[in-house]
C-alpha cells in the first residue's frame, strides 16, 4: 500500500501524558524487562519506542490521501481491543491514539490482542511486504526490539562491538529460538555453576554454625604520615541501617610500643548515629582515627598510585552472612578461616595467570584505562589496567568463568553468547568499585552511572550466594527477558558499521528512527572496554567482538564514534572535537536521508540540555536534508530527575519526526518566517502546559515547532537576499548574522514573561510602560525555567545521599552544595540577551555564576546585601520610619556606589578577569532599589518575625503602585512548593491589605 503524501499520525497529533506515564512508570520494571538483560547506558523506555513507531508508521484517517482500505480495516481490527472505533475519520483517528497510549504500557507489551492488532495495522498500512525500520545507532536495543514487536523488517547497527553481540543476541537469537533458547540457558547454568563450584567453593567458605556469607567488606588503606597508623578508608562504618536491624562497626586502638597504632574493629548495635565512628574518608582525604591528623589527598593518591589502587591489600572488615532459618542479614568480623580461604585464592589467581591462556591474551586483562578527568578519575590512584578494577579473587572467579564458558561447546553459539554476555554483566556487581548501600543491605553494581569514581570501602558479593553478586542469578534473570521476548517472533538484521556509511542501498527503508550520542555526554566506547575484555576472553575469535577498522586496536573502536572527546583526552584525540562530531553527525544524517525511500519518514531522539547540542543536532538534521514536521517531548527521565531538584535537568526526551526535504523546496522569506514564529510558538506551549510539561523540558520542546517553520524551505533569506543561518551570534542586531535559533530563544522567553508578569512584559525590551526591571524578568525567567514536568514517578527509587557515589573532588572544593536553582549559563544567557537583561549587571546582587552554571540567590543570602549587619529589628523600625516620614528606603548595597558586579572568570581565564575586575569604574553611580529588592526585603521581615516593619511596608508598596503585589503573586506561582521563598511570600501575602 502506498502512503507517498498521506501525513502520518505522528505529525498530527499525540498521547503525550498517557506515554510519558507508561515510559516513566517503565524505569522501575525490573523481572524479564529488556534491559536487564545487559547494562547500556541512556536506553530509551520501550514504550515510548513503540509508541512513536506506531505513529510513524500509521496513516492519519482524517487525512484525504489516507488510503480508504486502511480505514475500513483498522475499524474491523480495533474493536478486538478497545471497542467500536465510530463513524467519522475523527473518530478513527482518536481510537488509534488510543490504542498506541494503551499499548506503550509494558503491561500490554506481550499481550496477544494487542500484539495482534499493532501487527495488523501495521500491515493495513503497509501491504505484504513489512516495512523496514532502520536505526543506525541501536545501542542497546530499544528502537529496533520495538520495530520487531509492532511487525516490522528491522535493520539495526552501531560501531560499538559490545553493543552489537547485546543487539544479536535481543534482535537474532531471542526472537529466533524463543522460549527453547530460555530454557537452554538455564541448563547450561547448571552445568556452569557444578563446574564453577567444584573449582572455588573452597574460597566461599560456609561458616561452622551453617551462616552462608553473602558479601565481604574491605576498605583500602593507606598509613598516616603523622604516627604511622593504616587507615582504613571508609566513607561509612554503617553496616546496616534497616529498623529492627541497625549494625555498625567501631574500632579499639592499641598502641604498642615502638610501634605504630594499630585498629581492631567489632560489630555492634547502635543505639543512636553519634554511637557509630565518623567516617576516616572525605573528598579524597584520609583521617586518622588515632591521631585525628589528615592526610592530603594528594598524599592518598600518591600511596594508592604506589599500589595499583590499594585494591589488593585492601583491609578486610566485615563478613556478611545469612543464616538457615533466620530472617535478614548477620555481620561479623573476618575469622581466621575466611582470611586463609582469601590468601589461597590469590595463590591459585597466581599459578592460574601463569599457566593460563586465551589465544595472544593475558587471561587477565592488561588493556589500559585512560584518564578522563571528572569521568574516569581511578588512574589518579594507580588503576591503571581494567584487571586492576578487581581483587584477586574476583579476578579468579572470572577467570574461571569464562575458561569454563569457552569450554561449552555442547551447548549452541547462541546460549555461548548469552553466557559470556552474563559474564560481562557479572562483572558490572563482581568488582572492588561497587558500594554498600546500607539502608538496602545490599551491594550497589558499578555503573550507577556513566563513570569510574574512586571508591574508598567497597563490597565483594560471594559468587554462590543466591543473590545480587551471583553468576547463576545473573544468568537466570537473562533467561527470564528471552521468555519475556520471545512473543517478538522474527529475527532482525544487525550489523557493526559506521553511521555515517551504511550498508543499506538507496531508499530502501521505510522509517529510520534513531537515538544519536550527544557531544561528549556519554563516552560509549570507553566504558564498555570494561565489558569488552571478559567478552573477548569468553569468546576468543567471535566476528563481532573487535575493531573493524584497525586490527591492532585491542579495545573497542574510538575514532569513528561520533563523540566530542578532544576535552577529556586533547592528547589522544585532538582530532575528536567539536568540528569533528558536528561534520559526522551532518554525514550520519545524509545518510540516513539517502537510505529512506522518499515516502519514508524518521524521527531523531533529543534529550540535551544545552543550546550546543541542540544546534549541532539541529544543523546536522538541515544540512543533511531534511524537515521536521513534527516534535513530541516525552517524559523518559524520570529516575534521573530526582537527582536534578533545583536545576534545569530534563525529564523529558524531545522526538523531532522528519521527512526527507523536497529537491524543488522553496527559498523562504524571513519577514513570514519571523510573522509565523510567535503564534506557532506561543499555540505550542499552550497545548504542552496542558499535557503537564513544564520549564526546561518545554523550553526545548518549543524548537521543533519553530523548525517545522525554518526547515521547511531549502534555505530562508532576508529581503536582501541574504541566507538566515540556522545558528549564529545571538548578540548580533542583524538577522543574518544573530540566526533563526536566537530568535526562536527570544520568543519563548518573551511568551513566558507574558504568561507569567503580564502583558507589558513581552514589551520591555522597547521601555513598554509597566514593565518590571530587569531582575525581576530575570527572576520569573529563571524559575518558569526550573519548573518539572508532570509525570507519574511514584515507582522511581528515591537516594539515601550517605549511599551516594562518592568522587575523587579536589580538597578545596566546598563539601556542602550551594542552595539555590540554577541553570546552564548559555541557557540562561540565550533567553537574557534578546529581552534586555544584561546578566553581568546583576552577578553578586541576585545570581552568582561559577563553571558554566548561574545561581539564583536564595532570599536568605541576600539579608545582608539589602540590611548590612543590622540585625531584622534594628531594619524594621528604619523601614517604619521611612514610611512615616515618606522617604525612600534605603539598603546596605546602595552605600556601595563603586561596586561593579563582577561574573566569576571561567577556567583559565580566571586570573586574568580577576585582575580586571579591580580596576577603578570611571563613574561610581547608586545603584537604584528595584522592586524585587522591595520584595527579597518584605520576605526577610517577614522570616524574623517583624510584623510592624513588614505591615508598614505592605501598605506603602500597595500605593506605591500593583507592581510589589503583581511580581509577589507571580513568583510565588513559579517557586516550588515546598521552598522556603515560597512559603514566606504566602505568608507574607495573606498580610498584605486588601482593597
Amino acid at each position: 500500500m502506498i502512503l507517498k503524501e498521506c501525513k502520518r499520525l505522528a505529525e498530527v497529533d499525540f498521547p503525550i501524558a498517557v506515554v510519558s506515564r507508561h515510559s516513566a512508570k517503565e524505569k522501575s520494571i525490573r523481572h524479564g524487562h529488556p534491559s536487564t538483560l545487559h547494562l547500556w547506558w541512556a536506553r530509551r523506555p520501550l514504550g515510548a519506542c513503540r509508541a512513536v513507531l506506531l505513529g510513524l508508521l500509521l496513516p492519519d484517517p482524517c487525512d484525504p490521501n489516507c488510503p480508504e482500505e486502511f480505514k475500513n480495516r483498522a475499524r474491523n481490527i480495533l474493536p478486538r481491543v478497545q471497542g467500536a472505533a465510530g463513524q467519522t475519520e475523527l473518530d478513527l483517528r482518536n481510537e488509534l491514539f488510543r490504542f498506541i497510549g494503551d499499548f506503550a504500557n509494558w503491561d500490554n507489551s506481550s499481550k496477544s490482542v494487542y500484539l495482534d492488532a499493532a501487527r495488523s495495522l501495521v500491515k493495513a498500512a503497509h501491504g505484504k511486504e513489512a516495512p523496514l525500520i532502520v536505526d543506525p545507532f541501536a545501542g542497546g536495543g530499544s528502537i529496533p526490539i520495538e520495530g520487531l514487536r509492532v511487525g516490522g523488517d528491522v535493520f539495526a547497527s552501531d560501531l560499538n562491538p559490545v553493543a552489537c553481540l547485546i543487539l544479536k543476541t535481543m534482535l537474532d537469537d531471542i526472537p529466533r529460538y524463543g522460549v527453547a533458547l530460555a530454557k537452554e540457558l538455564r541448563e547450561l547454568e547448571s552445568v556452569i555453576r557444578a563446574k564453577t563450584e567444584e573449582e572455588l567453593s573452597e574460597f566461599y567458605p560456609q561458616h561452622s554454625d551453617g551462616a552462608k556469607p553473602i558479601a565481604y567488606l574491605w576498605a583500602r588503606t593507606v598509613v598516616c604520615d603523622s604516627c604511622g597508623a593504616e587507615i582504613p578508608l571508609t566513607r561509612s562504618f554503617w553496616l546496616s541501617k534497616k529498623k529492627d536491624a541497625k549494625y555498625a562497626l567501631r574500632y579499639s586502638i592499641a598502641r604498642p610500643k615502638g610501634k605504630p597504632p594499630e585498629l581492631s574493629f567489632e560489630v555492634f548495635s547502635p543505639s543512636s548515629d553519634g554511637e557509630v565512628p565518623s567516617p576516616t574518608a572525605k573528598r579524597a582525604n584520609a583521617i586518622c582515627p588515632a591521631c585525628n591528623i589528615v592526610t592530603p589527598a594528594s598524599r592518598v593518591r600518591a600511596q594508592l598510585a604506589l599500589r595499583r589502587g590499594g585494591t589488593d591489600d585492601a583491609r578486610f572488615l566485615a563478613v556478611v552472612v545469612i543464616m538457615p532459618g533466620r530472617q535478614g542479614r548477620l555481620y561479623r568480623v573476618p575469622s581466621s578461616k575466611d582470611k586463609e580461604a582469601y590468601r589461597k585464592a590469590c595463590e591459585r589467581l597466581q599459578a592460574l595467570a601463569q599457566s593460563e591462556k586465551v589465544g595472544s591474551l593475558s587471561p587477565i586483562p592488561n588493556e589500559s584505562i585512560p584518564l578522563m578527568s571528572g569521568t574516569f578519575n581511578v588512574p589518579l590512584y594507580g588503576v591503571n589496567s581494567w584487571g586492576d578494577m578487581f581483587n584477586p579473587r574476583q579476578k579468579l572467579a572470572l577467570l574461571t568463568l569464562a575458561k569454563n564458558i569457552r569450554s561449552m561447546d555442547s551447548f549452541s553459539p547462541a546460549a555461548q553468547e548469552i553466557a559470556a554476555l552474563g559474564l560481562s554483566r557479572f562483572a558490572d556487581i563482581c568488582n572492588a568499585f561497587l558500594q554498600w548501600k546500607s539502608t538496602s543491605t545490599q551491594a550497589v553494581h558499578m555503573f550507577s552511572r556513566q563513570a569510574l569514581p574512586m571508591v574508598w570501602d567497597f563490597p565483594e558479593p560471594a559468587i554462590f550466594a543466591d543473590a545480587s553478586g551471583d553468576y547463576g542469578v545473573t544468568l537466570r534473570t537473562m533467561a527470564r527477558v528471552i521468555d519475556s521476548l520471545a512473543v517478538v517472533g522474527k529475527s532482525g538484521t544487525v550489523k557493526q558499521a559506521d553511521a555515517r556509511n551504511s550498508p543499506l542501498p538507496d531508499e530502501s527503508a521505510a522509517v529510520w528512527f534513531t537515538d544519536p550520542p550527544y557531544y561528549f555526554a556519554v563516552p560509549y566506547a570507553d566504558l564498555s572496554d570494561f565489558f569488552f575484555v571478559w567478552l573477548k576472553r569468553s569468546l576468543p575469535n567471535h566476528p563481532l567482538l573487535g575493531d573493524p577498522f584497525d586490527s591492532t586496536n585491542p579495545l573497542t573502536p574510538k575514532k569513528q564514534e561520533l563523540c566530542e572527546m578532544a576535552h577529556w583526552d586533547s592528547e589522544r584525540y585532538a582530532e575528536k572535537n567539536q568540528e569533528f562530531f558536528e561534520s559526522g553527525m551532518k554525514d550520519a544524517f545524509g545518510e540516513g536521508r539517502r537510505v529512506l525511500a522518499e515516502d519514508g519518514i524518521a524521527c531523531v531522539v533529543f534529550a540535551h540540555k544545552t543550546t550546543e547540542g541542540w544546534e549541532a543536532l539541529l544543523s546536522g538534521m538541515i544540512r543533511g536534508g531534511w524537515t521536521i514536521t513534527a516534535s513530541w517531548p516525552l517524559a523518559t527521565e524520570m529516575a534521573e530527575r530526582l537527582r536534578a531538584r533545583d536545576s534545569a535537568a530534563l525529564a523529558t526526551s524531545v522526538h523531532l519526526v522528519c521527512r526527507p526535504r523536497r529537491a524543488d523546496a522553496s527559498v523562504g522569506d524571513w519577514a513570514d518566517v519571523l510573522r509565523e514564529l510567535p503564534q506557532r510558538v506561543g499555540d505550542w506551549i499552550e497545548r504542552l502546559q496542558a499535557e503537564g510539561i513544564k520549564g526546561a523540558d518545554l523550553v526545548f520542546a518549543c524548537i521543533g515547532p519553530a523548525m517545522e517553520i525554518y526547515s521547511r524551505y531549502r534555505s530562508v533569506e532576508d529581503a536582501e537576499g541574504r541566507e538566515i543561518p540556522l545558528g549564529g551570534d545571538p548578540s548580533a542586531p542583524e538577522p543574518y548574522k544573530r540566526g533563526f535559533l536566537a530568535y526562536v530563544w527570544e520568543t519563548v522567553g518573551r511568551l513566558a514573561l507574558e504568561e507569567v508578569l503580564g502583558t507589558a512584559e513581552a514589551r520591555a525590551r522597547n521601555g513598554a510602560a509597566g514593565a518590571l526591571e530587569e531582575d525581576a524578568r530575570l527572576t520569573a525567567l529563571f524559575l518558569w525555567t526550573l519548573q518539572t514536568t508532570e509525570a507519574d514517578s511514584t515507582d522511581a527509587e528515591s537516594s539515601d545521599a550517605e549511599d551516594e557515589p562518592e568522587e575523587d573532588d579536589d580538597e578545596e572544593k566546598p563539601q556542602k552544595k550551594k542552595v539555590g536553582y540554577t541553570l546552564i549559563f548559555d541557557v540562561a544567557r540565550r533567553f537574557a540577551q534578546p529581552l534586555g537583561i544584561h546578566l553581568d549587571k546583576w552577578e553578586g546582587r541576585i545570581i552568582e555564576t561559577e563553571k558554566g552554571i548561574v545561581r539564583l540567590l536564595p532570599v536568605g543570602d541576600r539579608a545582608s546585601q539589602l540590611f548590612g549587619e543590622a540585625d531584622a529589628a534594628a531594619i524594621s523600625r528604619r523601614i517604619e520610619a521611612d514610611v512615616q516620614t515618606s522617604r525612600n528606603y534605603s539598603f546596605a548595597f546602595m552605600q556601595d556606589v563603586g561596586a561593579a558586579p563582577q561574573i566569576k572568570a571561567q577556567g583559565r581565564e580566571r586570573k586574568g578577569a580577576k585582575r580586571a575586575a579591580t580596576a577603578i569604574p570611571d563613574a561610581p553611580t547608586p545603584q537604584p532599589v528595584t522592586t524585587l529588592d522591595r520584595l527579597h526585603a518584605a520576605m526577610l521581615l517577614q522570616r524574623g518575625g517583624q510584623t510592624n516593619g513588614l505591615r508598614s511596608m505592605l501598605r506603602e508598596e500597595t500605593q506605591r503602585g500593583p507592581d510589589f503585589l503583581r511580581l509577589a503573586n507571580a513568583l510565588s506561582r513559579l517557586y516550588p512548593k515546598d521552598s522556603e521563598e515560597k512559603r514566606l511570600l504566602d505568608a507574607m501575602l495573606l498580610a498584605a491589605p486588601r482593597g
